[in-house]
């Protein structure tokens, strides 16, 4: 018989049994939550999504900022087999509606800060069949449950002598395994359309034992603080995943996360382990923050796209905090390949992280030789089972027991590993991956614009951000400003160009296809040196 484990008491309950229900679990400005209180708002709230009706393995999207609330959402719907779908709240109301109708979700979990955008999003999705509202009232289309009320229904049944009350039904842990699906996360990888992968509940065990575990060395006296939120892969190990394993707290900032406010909440609740991007790291330092603005912090980490060395000598020499750079995907839900304490080559991406293997492959498929560039493709037990409806996609980058990052690398003789960009068109911004077609389709909506074309680009700090090269119709009238500010209003802040290259025409290959690569070349100095002329290619 296969053994039970269900993600949420390897998380939580393990602590209690422990006796050590009265750490601290979670802080920040929402106020101080003990791991006994944690267990029983969980128990609690695990308790109310039975009763109003969800299910094992249904889905249940979370919209919601990084809170308390979060956490217990979270770990609530996979104490009951259901299926959390943690989603980005920079999201607009189509696009929300967009991944409710995709992900067949049944219930609608929503910070209250979002809950107008949640209300419009639930009225195009029709196999939705309520929403759950912490802190706020919202009139919506379908059934909307307080979290609040959500969590003290099992007091007034037990009160009313039921013979099976209510908290006996919390403390009932559906009998999940470690391949149970645990948890959904959307990302748009490397193919630029919103996509789910799954995971299994043993996968938050593999990450918090590899990369948690035996990279970061996390401990119960550490305190966790992240500028990536918790919808993000990298965020959810950072604020939830790794703390809650060993027993240590996380700092959760449910606001949008600037420089100075998340030195202050390092600063008031004793950060020791802070994790960001390169884009981040860099806006910190413009920031002019004091050198002792980190000085609790042990460790740093950074994820989501390279960091260039330049940037992190300046990091460490400012604020003599080590940084340990490393590659994660969505897909594998955490860092599989990183940089050690004690061994950082600044500019690589270190080595494979304990229980993952990697190899280099040429465009047939065989493997290079060592300083050779190729596609790096990742082998390890926190792989997700593949995507949700998509079956061409699931083939293409789940090959077997291997899964194909979509990145160039290079490998050293000494295994430590240096990235040279995407494998394909793909580019990230602020450590998110965009789709340069995304970009482009909103350029194209406005009247002004003929053609569109988004590559990627380095500003002055090495961080990869998005150009786009505009031809203006005939007779239309548009300046770089009020396009980018036309992206602003219709997508995530962080995709907008960040320069517009006015040109009237493209460089083409002998059958009309836009040559991006020389594209990209021409883009190399403009976010440096601002040259942006117009010209005929």
């Amino acid at each position: 018989m296969t053994d039970l484990f269900n993600a949420c008491t390897y998380l939580l309950d393990r602590h209690i049994e422990r006796g050590d229900g009265e750490r601290l679990a979670l802080t920040g400005a929402q106020g101080d939550v003990s791991y006994a209180e944690l267990h029983d708002r969980v128990r609690r709230t695990a308790a109310g999504l039975r009763d109003i009706g969800l299910r094992p393995e249904q889905r249940l999207l979370m919209f919601m900022a990084d809170s308390p609330d979060f956490v217990v959402v979270f770990l609530a719907a996979m104490r009951i087999g259901a299926v959390p779908v943690p989603v980005s709240t920079m999201s607009h109301a189509d696009g929300l509606t967009e991944l409710l109708r995709d992900s067949r979700a049944r219930l609608l979990a929503v910070s209250p800060q979002y809950a107008g955008v949640a209300a419009a999003a639930a009225a195009d999705a029709p196999e939705l069949a309520g929403m759950l509202v912490g802190g706020a009232s919202v009139a919506a289309s379908v059934p909307v449950h307080s979290l609040d009320s959500l969590q003290s229904l099992d007091e007034s049944l037990d009160e009313s002598g039921d013979e099976v009350g209510a908290m006996d039904k919390a403390d009932e842990v559906y009998p999940t395994t470690a391949d149970s699906p645990a948890f959904w996360l959307y990302t748009s990888g490397t193919t630029g359309t919103p996509k789910a992968a799954m995971h299994r509940h043993g996968s938050i065990r593999v990450v918090c034992e590899t990369y948690g575990s035996q990279v970061l060395g996390i401990r119960p006296g550490d305190r966790c603080l992240s500028a990536a939120k918790a919808f993000f892969a990298y965020g959810l190990g950072n604020s939830v995943l790794f703390p809650l394993s060993a027993g240590a707290s996380a700092i959760l900032e449910a606001a949008p996360s600037r420089p100075d406010t998340l030195a202050e909440r390092a600063r008031e609740h004793g950060a020791t382990l802070f994790f960001a991007g390169p884009t981040f790291f860099a806006n910190m330092l413009r920031a002019a923050l004091p050198p002792d603005a980190l000085s609790g912090v042990r460790l740093s980490a950074s994820a989501g796209e390279p960091l260039p060395a330049t940037l992190y000598q300046r990091w460490t020499s400012h604020f003599g905090v080590d940084i340990l750079d490393g590659i994660g995907m969505t897909e594998m839900l955490h860092i599989f390949l990183s940089n050690r304490a004690g061994s950082v080559r600044a500019g690589t991406t270190g080595v494979a992280v304990p229980g993952y293997d990697l190899r280099i492959l040429d465009e047939e498929g065989r493997e290079v030789p060592v300083g050779t560039p190729g596609t790096l493709f990742v082998r390890g037990d926190s792989t997700a089972t593949g995507y949700w409806s998509r079956y061409a996609a699931s083939r293409q980058v789940f090959q077997g027991e291997w899964l194909r990052t979509g990145d160039t690398y290079v490998r050293e003789a000494d295994g430590y590993y240096t990235c040279l960009g995407r494998t394909g068109d793909m580019l990230k911004a602020s450590g998110i991956w965009v789709s340069p077609a995304e970009v482009e389709n909103r350029l194209l909506a406005h009247d002004a614009v003929a053609q569109a074309v988004v590559v990627a680009a380095f500003d002055a700090d090495g961080l990869e951000k998005p150009v786009a090269y505009v031809v203006l119709n005939e007779g239309g009238a548009a300046g770089e400003g009020e396009l980018i500010e036309f992206c602003r209003a219709g997508l995530p802040s962080f995709k907008r160009p960040r320069r517009i290259v006015f040109v009237d025409g493209y460089p083409t290959t002998a059958t009309g296809k836009i040559r991006r690569v020389e594209l990209r070349a021409m883009a190399a100095e403009v976010l440096i040196d601002g040259t942006a002329a117009r010209g005929v290619h």
